[in-house]
């Protein structure tokens, strides 16, 4: 019996390519919706659905101009779009676009969330368990969200007093004192997170997910403690697509157990500031901004606060010498001398 061939479709070509290629979840996610957001535009503005292939470098150009001066995304959205993009045309399509001339969204300078001493003092004194432990490592060692989400048991070293930050924005690894006073409810944390190690083997649940080269290099070391989550979800998940089909590239895992999510990170805090009763618009990247101001505020030079929170550019972190000088009162207002 033949069975007949089912040709994929154009989004399943997409994933196919970027699973291939071991793309995040996220972005996966991200270049999958530029694609039908660029196709549902050209059928907007032409009147009917076109294929990309049938399109190129000028309905490219038109769809971000559109996101520039019409939407008026950020720099940073427009770009994603535009390696979205450039990724299905020259990795799935194989036509590679060529002189794309499109209206640059403008830079907008927005002054980011900072939070006194005092507030981070009643933030941090109201948050509890482990998405608290996480939301204090935030701020303790300036840390992404997802930085903190993907750490490992190896890369905590409670003894040694620091902690490594592995593949950080840039695929860039650096290395972080531990804060002194997080040391015992970071020994304590580790406990709780043995016994449920412990009992993931005993159920014989498949290991945690691994980095590419690892995966390749020595599997086994998915069922090995130094790998386990440092902040492993509460609950076991199952790692397949709405078709049903594994997601992760290398290995189908079936039920597994993954990192804690970024929500119950922020719902944390959302929580701890109602408690404390702060008003401003806290996220988990707020922690970040207040640690690496604080420090000025302290003294510290620019080029170790730029080490510490693994900027590539210096640029990127004298915003935070602008806000130190705002809460400082530097400079102050001619009415005061009336």
């Amino acid at each position: 019996m033949n069975i007949p061939h089912i040709k994929p479709s154009l989004e399943q070509r997409l994933i196919g390519v970027m699973r291939v290629r071991h793309y995040s979840r996220q972005t996966e996610q991200a270049y999958v919706g530029w694609y039908k957001r660029y196709v549902l535009f050209q059928k907007q503005a032409c009147g009917q659905m076109r294929h990309p292939s049938e399109m190129g470098a000028a309905e490219v150009e038109a769809f971000l101009t559109n996101l520039a001066v019409i939407r008026d995304v950020s720099p940073a959205t427009q770009n994603q779009a535009l390696n979205a993009l450039v990724f299905l045309y020259r990795e799935v399509l194989e036509m590679p676009l060529e002189g794309i001339d499109a209206l640059r969204a403008r830079r907008k300078k927005n002054l980011p969330v900072v939070l006194s001493v005092e507030e981070v003092k009643s933030l941090l004194a109201a948050v509890k368990g482990d998405a608290g432990l996480a939301v204090r490592l935030l701020y303790g060692c300036g840390l992404r969200v997802a930085e903190a989400q993907r750490l490992r048991i190896k890369d905590v070293d409670v003894k040694g007093g620091k902690l490594e930050v592995r593949g950080g924005k840039g695929d860039k690894d650096r290395v972080l004192t531990l804060p002194k006073s997080l040391l015992q409810s970071i020994a304590e944390h580790l406990q709780r997170v043995r016994a449920l190690f412990d009992q993931d083997r005993r159920q014989s649940l498949p290991g945690v997910h691994l980095p590419h080269a690892m995966a390749a290099k020595q599997p086994s070391a998915a069922e090995s403690w130094p790998w386990f989550w440092f902040f492993p979800s509460a609950r076991i998940w199952q790692d397949v697509d709405r078709d049903g089909m594994p997601r992760s590239g290398e290995r189908a895992y079936g039920r597994g157990r993954h990192h804690i999510h970024d929500i119950m990170i922020n719902r944390e805090i959302a929580r701890a500031c109602k408690l404390a009763g702060i008003e401003k618009r806290v996220t988990a990247h707020t922690l970040r901004h207040s640690f690496a101001t604080h420090l000025i505020l302290r003294g510290v030079d620019i080029r170790s606060i730029q080490q510490l929170l693994g900027h590539a550019d210096v640029r990127t972190t004298e915003i935070y010498t602008e806000l130190a000088r705002a809460m400082r009162g530097e400079i102050s207002s001619p009415l005061d001398d009336l």
